[in-house]
């Protein structure tokens, strides 16, 4: 049985958030107390992430559990198991999806790399607002 895509999409945002952190995959594995080659699986969506694992990568890993799902593309929300059953009316909070550029470029790497390693909260947040005014400017 071939893996499914959410499931890659999931494994692929556990690897690029790892990634980002500059943590190792025996690194991840310690702290959810499973192998090294288990990691490997949930990266590749060939294992799918538990709802319980999932909190704990979350957690692990700084992101918001949603983390996970963010930018993925309407093709492979296709393959959820709810769409494939065609119940793809569904939608109980009434929002409206949009698809978000990839936050694959290497630019955006190092950014993300470089605001973690700023260690003050506070400035962080300053940070961030900085660039989300910079951005609202920007659209103009």
């Amino acid at each position: 049985m071939a893996n499914n895509p959410v499931d890659q999409h999931v494994g692929s945002r556990v690897r690029l958030r790892r990634t980002l952190l500059g943590v190792t995959q025996q690194q991840l594995a310690a702290a959810l107390g499973v192998t090294f080659q288990q990691v490997q699986k949930y990266e590749k969506g060939a294992n799918r992430v538990g709802s319980s694992r999932l909190f704990d990568l979350s957690n692990i890993l700084d992101v918001p559990v949603s983390y996970f799902f963010d930018e993925m593309s309407d093709q492979v929300k296709k393959h959820s198991p709810a769409k494939m059953l065609k119940n793809d009316d569904v939608n109980f909070a009434g929002e409206i999806e949009q698809d978000e550029p990839r936050v694959t470029r290497r630019e955006t790497l190092e950014l993300v790399r470089a605001y973690y390693k700023v260690k003050d909260p506070a400035l962080r947040k300053r940070m961030l607002d900085t660039v989300r005014a910079i951005g609202v400017l920007s659209e103009d």
